[in-house]
């Protein structure tokens, strides 16, 4: 029997072709870290009076952590969005603690219409949101159901509070979304692929697969 032993060429990130570079960045895609823009949607969430449902995650080492139930799928397909489970409540003061965070002008429209819709309901509207129809197939806002009440009387007629605050929940439901295509787009870029590859002292074949 003869054993042969084949060598083969490495390269650095920055010297593998456009195409290699496009298969490294597919293969980091597949892995990023989203927990930042998660915790991020939920303290906003929470400052407005939002409380978005958390759910446990088993961890590598056998411990647990409760994780924001945001789903979502992303970025290519008609269908893509993202959507959340939780209840809202009027809080006060929430519009300048959310300012004083955070200064994205969408999120503070969203804030003032819900002030503004529980204003004429004396602070007493409520809303349940979870998965509606679709969800099974999809996880874009449109797919969330979203149950609006007074909180004295369910029953109770609200007249257009209901699709008003349905669409402002939806409307965060769409902010999240666009945070992580943000974040989507930051972290696979070229300069920041560049740059991890390099810190963990990554090398590739021609062809993009790693040594």
């Amino acid at each position: 029997m003869r054993m042969q032993t084949n060598t083969f060429p490495v390269y650095t990130y920055g010297e593998l072709s456009d195409e290699a570079k496009s298969k490294v960045q597919s293969w980091w895609s597949a892995d990023l870290d989203y927990d930042c823009i998660y915790e991020d949607a939920a303290t906003i969430a929470d400052l407005f009076g939002l409380d978005i449902r958390r759910t446990r995650k088993t961890l590598m080492n056998g411990g647990h952590r409760y994780d924001p139930t945001i789903y979502w799928s992303g970025f290519w397909s008609q269908g893509d969005g993202a959507s959340f489970e939780g209840t809202y409540k009027y809080k006060k003061g929430a519009l300048k603690a959310v300012k004083a965070y955070c200064g994205d002008a969408e999120v503070h429209r969203i804030v003032n219409g819900l002030q503004d819709v529980q204003r004429r309901h004396f602070y007493k509207l409520t809303a349940r949101m979870g998965r509606g129809a679709g969800s099974n197939f999809y996880s874009h806002s449109n797919t969330m159901s979203v149950d609006v009440s007074h909180y004295d009387d369910e029953y109770r007629d609200i007249g257009d509070a209901e699709e008003e605050v349905t669409q402002l929940m939806r409307d965060f439901a769409d902010w999240i979304y666009g945070q992580l295509e943000k974040e989507y787009d930051y972290q696979t870029s070229d300069e920041a692929v560049a740059e991890a590859c390099e810190a963990n002292g990554y090398e590739f074949y021609e062809d993009g697969s790693i040594a």
